[in-house]
């Protein structure tokens, strides 16, 4: 029996980047096509089998733990991102701005995709969506400076829209305007207690 389950919903991928050098700036360059690895996007500086863990997993980890790579790939939602330019005041957000990898329209309430979805292109790509990617203020200076003002609204302005991060499943090449379906995990949501410690 299929764990996965094709929901019929198709988006588009309308924006790719890649941030070349991390520790220059988190802002990404903006590409026509990605070729993704299992190592993540070919010349990308969040790519990687592994990575140091971060403030996301204090719970689990020490910081800079050496864990898996979920974190490949920074996706977001063409409408969701429309939403934080709004909350913010602006006409639009440019999506390097907040060091992004891929950009998909046409997919509802994407930051809450359920995590284990897969995002599959046209080709066969496939991305294994990890969870929900928290807003921080690290795109803030960088918002100052294309629009003086408005970097600190950033965090607010993202809360539930931020997209999400995912890791690479099935090798190949996510093309700029190339459709890519949605498949979700075959299983109820949990029922676990609603409040944790």
């Amino acid at each position: 029996m299929a764990a996965l389950r094709k929901t019929g919903l198709t988006g588009r991928i309308v924006w790719l980047g890649l941030v070349r050098d991390r520790s220059t700036a988190l802002p990404s360059a903006a590409v026509d096509r990605i070729e993704a690895r299992f190592s993540g996007p070919e010349g990308e500086a969040h790519g990687g089998l592994t990575r140091p863990s971060c403030s996301r997993v204090l719970a689990q980890y020490p910081r800079d733990t050496e864990i898996r790579n979920t974190r490949q790939f920074s996706v977001l939602s063409a409408e969701e991102l429309d939403e934080i330019a709004a909350g913010m005041g602006l006409a639009t957000l440019d999506p390097a701005l907040l060091g992004a990898t891929m950009v998909i329209a046409g997919l509802p309430d994407f930051t809450h995709l359920p995590p284990s979805s897969r995002l599959q292109g046209a080709g066969g790509a496939t991305l294994v969506v990890d969870m929900e990617n928290r807003p921080c203020q690290l795109p803030a200076p960088f918002i100052e400076r294309a629009h003086p003002g408005q970097g600190a609204a950033f965090k607010s302005a993202a809360k539930g829209r931020r997209g999400v991060t995912a890791w690479v499943e099935r090798e190949g090449l996510f093309r700029l305007d190339e459709p890519i379906s949605l498949h979700i995990p075959d299983q109820r949501p949990w029922a676990g207690p609603g409040m944790f410690a």
